[in-house]
């Protein structure tokens, strides 16, 4: 499958080294301002090669509308994007053209489908991603009209824990780092990581502000399982937890459970969401990227015949993926708010009598 969502659902298309990659959008309302720099500047929050604590790839990622917006806004049809490729390097990968990479798709890929694009890695690459945060931009400036707002920043890398979120700080950091007090030890482990040609994970924390009392479709499309699908969608994403996730196992009802008074709640360990609808507290969660699988260590590993070998990989990579995945984290959760939010409006008689009043 390469769709997602149901009322406003995106198709993305590509691979890591071909022509280019993008995405067609579907089910926006008409009538939406269009900000296209706003979307650009998206992209260029995600786009490779600004620093070193990222892949050396350096890709302009200039975002072109194709269709679906008519003197700046939504024509209520699909909006199709396309982002041009234009620093592919495929002879990095003819050493491992008939090889598969450890901790990478290839093997999987290649078992089901019986073709090997080993172009970093093809359609199973992170660069597809651009796609996502084109889509995400546009749901973002829906959700801006409702003032619902989208953050995101890195609570962990390494091992090494925020002990305070600041999402506002996160946007001025270069590596989006939520705890400016445990930034520099994030960005040396980083670094150390890459000068021993080795790679860290890492955890991006996503807030939903704003957002209304009942998001959510009760029992097979709840507001915590779908996007709990939409970040475990990601690559490199090994775990999602929603508020208080795990940690919730460890306690005692009385501990976990959010008290009410006629303000709201009194506390908020279920991140905003009771019995897969949203109840209007802030929407948290925890999203787990595990260390980037491209390193060049020297690695044991079979052919596509099967046969054993040792190779080093070579390439331009991150050295921790979670970086420029928080930001596609905030997007796909803004896909997910946007499409509630329009499968909601038809939940009950008085919203529909109201819209059509």
């Amino acid at each position: 499958m390469n769709s997602f969502g149901e009322k406003l659902r995106f198709s993305t298309f590509g691979e890591s080294h071909g022509k280019a990659l993008g995405c067609i959008l579907d089910g926006v309302p008409a009538g939406l301002e269009i900000d296209e720099a706003y979307i650009q500047s998206e992209l260029d929050r995600r786009k490779p090669g600004k620093s070193e604590f990222e892949t050396a790839r350096k890709e302009a990622d200039k975002v072109e509308i194709l269709s679906g917006v008519f003197e700046g806004k939504s024509t209520g049809t699909p909006i199709a994007m396309v982002i041009f490729n234009t620093n592919q390097k495929s002879k990095d990968y003819t050493n491992i053209k008939d090889v598969f990479r450890p901790g990478h798709a290839d093997f999987t890929y290649f078992h089901k489908y019986g073709i090997r694009d080993y172009r970093g890695g093809g359609r199973s690459s992170a660069r597809e991603t651009a796609a996502r945060v084109a889509a995400g931009a546009i749901a973002k400036l829906m959700l801006k009209e409702l003032n619902i707002s989208v953050m995101s920043g890195i609570s962990e890398v390494a091992g090494i824990k925020s002990e305070k979120f600041d999402y506002e700080a996160a946007k001025s950091s270069i590596i989006y780092a939520l705890d400016s007090d445990k930034e520099q030890a994030q960005k040396d482990a980083i670094l150390k990581a890459k000068n021993d040609h080795d790679s860290v994970g890492g955890v991006s924390r996503v807030i939903v502000s704003g957002a209304p009392v009942g998001l959510g479709q009760p029992l097979y499309y709840k507001l915590d399982g779908v996007l709990a699908d939409a970040m475990m969608g990601l690559n490199a994403v090994k775990a999602v937890e929603i508020g208080d996730g795990v940690l919730s196992a460890t306690t005692l009802g009385s501990q976990n459970n959010d008290e009410i008074r006629a303000k709201g709640f009194e506390t908020n360990h279920a991140g905003g969401i009771l019995g897969g609808i949203s109840n209007g507290e802030d929407i948290v969660m925890n999203v787990y990227f595990k260390p980037t699988p491209s390193i060049f260590k020297e690695q044991h590993t079979v052919t596509t015949e099967n046969e054993e070998i040792d190779f080093s990989l070579k390439g331009r990579h991150d050295p921790c993926v979670a970086i420029r995945g928080t930001v596609v984290c905030e997007s796909m959760a803004a896909l997910v708010i946007g499409d509630m939010l329009l499968l909601n409006m038809g939940s009950n008689m008085d919203g529909v009598k109201k819209h059509y009043h």
